[in-house]
């Protein structure tokens, strides 16, 4: 009996003990879903103010969440700005700082971008070290595949899509990557960048029918995004999908077509740096439309699976809309900017300030709105925190955890926001404050004299299209953010701004 009893009290502490262990354990970690679009301008959502372009699923996602009103891109076009956002490194200090073909820059390899260093995307590779299956579905930009930059060696365990974004310039391309396997579709060669010939009637839907194939790569990308999180719905992870919509060229199947047929006065798009399209404003909302739809069934999936309390949603843009000229889109029709000066390319608030939405329910409160500055070298150590994984946060980053502002408790404000870029003619902007000032010029072309704009200063609580320059006005502002400017500044020989190099 004795014994008995000290086998029954023996076997109560052991599940005593292992009650403990069971509520000490941690909760599974939320899963993240980070949705980028490509050349989306803070004005093309509903939730952001657009009367033409239908939202739905993206509106639903911001009144469900939080809308950050002053976010900005990594940089002011595609590849340095996906940079950024995965390293938690400033333009200034990060290693890629504008478009740059992989080739071009003396690398054997024929598609992809010059390719960032060893371990150098902490986000997917830190996320992964946690436990995170981490997978990747549409634009790259990083690096080729075999190359330091490859996807798989920079922590993503799966990714299907473009790895070149010149090649995402077409949306029926020959071949997407599914990893390291180039996978034939069934589409006809055509380049992305041709006008209409010239004996074509630009008002005959057939003088189009060229530009078309049978496999649309967003639908078979998002397919894959699904699919991965039905494989790995059992486990925390990573969804990074950076669409290609609404970057140019303007295609679209023409079931979504159909959705704007007539509703806007249209003019053929028939020359210009990319494909010629009849219908040029119908085509541009209904990408957006049809990425929507995409965003909707990612959003309904993570709900039947059971994963949506835990599940984080962020949806973003890599920088502000395009100029009209060089493709058909019309951003003064759909006022694609909102009241923002600039496109992309540019250091002004339309080239880099850009729609943000976080969703994560119980966690984050529904129908909010914040104007904290914010930018995309902030959500490394973001993440990180909300995960319950800051103390993994690597060290030298330029971001700042916003945290506390997304789960709305009070928090100081940014110091200040830096960014530069050698493209466009080499620019350079920080903002601290109300304060933003920027220089331009910065790097022209080589046979150009380098002869830098003075800087321009706009005070943005008080005029947040920059259209008065006060620099004049506040001389010991403008000192005060030059002395940041040229502090924030590393020099880089790969992308090299002459003005500022010289100087050091």
């Amino acid at each position: 009996m004795k014994t008995a009893l000290l086998s029954c009290v023996g076997a109560g502490v052991i599940l005593i003990g292992c009650a403990c262990l069971a509520a000490d354990a941690p909760a599974r970690r939320p899963n993240i879903v980070f949705i980028l679009a490509d050349d989306l301008g803070y004005g093309d959502l509903g939730c952001y103010g657009q009367k033409k372009i239908r939202t739905p699923n993206i509106d639903r996602l911001a009144a469900e969440g939080m809308r950050l009103t002053t976010h900005y891109a990594g940089n002011n076009v595609c590849a340095p700005s996906r940079c950024v956002l995965m390293t938690g490194k400033h333009p200034g200090h990060a290693f890629i700082r504008d478009n740059k073909q992989a080739k071009s820059a003396g690398l054997p390899f024929e598609e992809g971008q010059m390719p960032v260093p060893s371990n150098a995307l902490q986000l997917p590779l830190t996320l992964k070290k946690l436990g995170y299956a981490t997978g990747a579905f549409g634009k790259w930009g990083l690096g080729p595949v075999g190359s330091t930059g490859d996807p798989a060696k920079q922590g993503i365990d799966q990714f299907y899509g473009f790895n070149d974004q010149a090649v995402a310039h077409n949306y029926y391309p020959t071949a997407l990557w599914d990893n390291d396997r180039e996978v034939k579709l069934n589409n006809p060669k055509f380049a992305a960048h041709q006008k209409l010939p010239a004996n074509a009637d630009p008002n005959n839907p057939a003088s189009y029918e060229q530009y078309r194939g049978k496999d649309y790569a967003p639908d078979l990308i998002a397919a894959r995004a699904l699919q991965f999180i039905r494989d790995h719905k059992s486990q925390p992870f990573l969804l990074y999908f950076p669409t290609t919509v609404p970057h140019l060229a303007l295609q679209v199947p023409e079931d979504s077509l159909a959705e704007y047929a007539g509703a806007f006065p249209e003019t053929p798009h028939i020359a210009g740096a990319y494909l010629p399209h009849r219908t040029p404003r119908a085509a541009y909302a209904a990408m957006i439309t049809r990425m929507d739809r995409e965003v909707g069934r990612i959003m309904n999936l993570v709900k039947e699976l059971g994963l949506d309390e835990n599940t984080l949603f962020i949806f973003t843009s890599d920088n502000g809309p395009l100029y009209d000229k060089l493709g058909g889109t019309d951003a003064e029709f759909f006022e694609s900017a909102g009241k923002f000066r600039g496109r992309k390319g540019s250091m002004y608030e339309g080239g880099i300030r850009v729609p943000c939405i976080v969703r994560w329910k119980g966690k984050i409160a529904a129908n909010k709105t914040n104007d904290r500055v914010t930018g995309f070298e902030d959500w490394l150590p973001t993440l990180l925190e909300l995960v319950g994984a800051k103390a993994e946060t690597p060290s030298g980053l330029d971001g700042f955890s916003f945290a506390p502002t997304l789960l709305g408790r009070k928090q100081d404000e940014r110091p200040f926001l830096y960014r530069e870029s050698s493209g466009y003619g080499g620019q350079q902007s920080i903002r601290v404050g109300q304060w933003k000032a920027i220089r331009r010029n910065l790097h022209p072309g080589q046979k150009a004299k380098v002869e830098p704009t003075p800087v321009e200063l706009y005070d943005l609580n008080k005029d947040e299209s920059e259209a008065t320059n006060v620099a004049d006005n506040f001389p010991d502002v403008v000192k005060q953010l030059s002395a940041l400017m040229k502090e924030q500044h590393q020099k880089s020989e790969l992308f090299p701004m002459r003005a500022l190099d010289v100087a050091q």
